[in-house]
């Protein structure tokens, strides 16, 4: 009996009409006395502008645009799909799940399973694994797997070192089961000790939000240990499927900050022109920028049938994953 394995046979995204500029964004964070600029933020992360939702757009929103812009470039109907994931960490509400809420708003009445991941940046990975393996075990043939944020609203505009670096939109992919291998490998990890170098401490009690609702980070503790997993995280994702780097056609990381992006791209000794970029002109959107940077990538016709492509992210947790793809 043939294995099955999972392939990505489509892919979709969505960003927000609002582009924030660095300008503008120096602009309004000068309204409240804190001092930066278009080159400050560039030089240090490589970002140039952001998309913002509106107030009443949720996460499900737009990720119900991308997994739409998905479903059309696979020709299926929601009804076909068996499994949805979305990795987020600003859900809808804190339950039910986003997931759920996107299998409303799709129209899927067939009860399929559905629900949310939360490994922050590295979400995406790591829902894709999930569905890989569901896939691969049988229980499931079509997955519609989501990256979706709405990180404007976790923002302290009054930290400049945080309120630059992150946007919002939503990436998807449609999983299914072939005899032909499509998902490679992938491989996962965490390292709770570090918890608190990357985190959004707060949490609802008595109806309130009890503590801090804004995102905090140790930006040089978070870089240092970014540098060091992946590299590392990208060579266990090649061992496994046993290929070496230079059979790569891409690379497609986390877009956090591009210091950290090129770090890795040398590392593996892989062209910077074999990367594919967004955070220019996305900035950090969390679990949804791998694969809004894949489905540029497809559409463009950078990536195409056939070739290899590794994606990895950090995030945290502390977390971080790779999942090696032929397209």
């Amino acid at each position: 009996m043939s294995r099955i394995y999972s392939r990505i046979i489509a892919t979709g995204s969505y960003l927000p009409p609002r582009r924030v500029t660095n300008t503008e964004l120096a602009e309004q964070l000068a309204l409240e006395g804190i001092e930066t600029s278009d080159e400050w933020i560039r030089t240090r992360s490589g970002i140039e502008a952001r998309h913002y939702a509106d107030p009443e757009v949720t996460s499900s929103d737009l990720a119900v645009a991308a997994s739409i812009q998905a479903l059309e470039a696979a020709r299926l109907q929601p009804e076909q799909l068996d499994l949805i994931i979305v990795a987020t960490s600003t859900p809808d509400m804190v339950f039910p799940s986003t997931a759920c809420l996107v299998q409303r708003k799709l129209g899927v009445q067939n009860g399929c399973a559905a629900f949310d991941v939360q490994a922050v940046c590295s979400g995406f990975v790591y829902a894709l694994a999930v569905a890989d393996n569901a896939i691969r075990a049988g229980q499931a043939k079509r997955a519609l797997v989501i990256g979706s944020e709405v990180f404007s609203r976790i923002l302290d505009f009054k930290d400049r070192t945080t309120c630059v670096l992150f946007g919002d939109g939503a990436g998807a992919v449609i999983l299914e089961a072939s005899r032909e291998t499509g998902l490679l490998s992938t491989v996962l990890h965490a390292d709770g000790r570090y918890a608190e170098i990357l985190c959004v401490p707060g949490n609802v009690h008595g109806g309130a939000i009890a503590g801090s609702a804004f995102l905090h980070m140790d930006g040089q503790a978070v870089f240092k240990l970014a540098v060091n997993v992946l590299e590392k995280v990208a060579q266990e994702a090649l061992l496994q499927a046993g290929l070496s780097a230079d059979k790569l056609d891409w690379l497609i990381p986390h877009q956090a900050n591009i210091r950290i992006m090129n770090s890795t791209c040398k590392k593996l000794g892989l062209a910077p022109e074999h990367m594919i970029v967004t955070v220019d002109q996305h900035g950090n959107t969390s679990a949804a920028s791998i694969p809004m940077a894949l489905d540029l990538g497809v559409r463009d016709g950078r990536i195409r049938a056939g070739q290899n492509v590794l994606m990895e992210g950090v995030g945290g947790g502390f977390t971080w994953g790779a999942a090696l793809a032929r397209m």
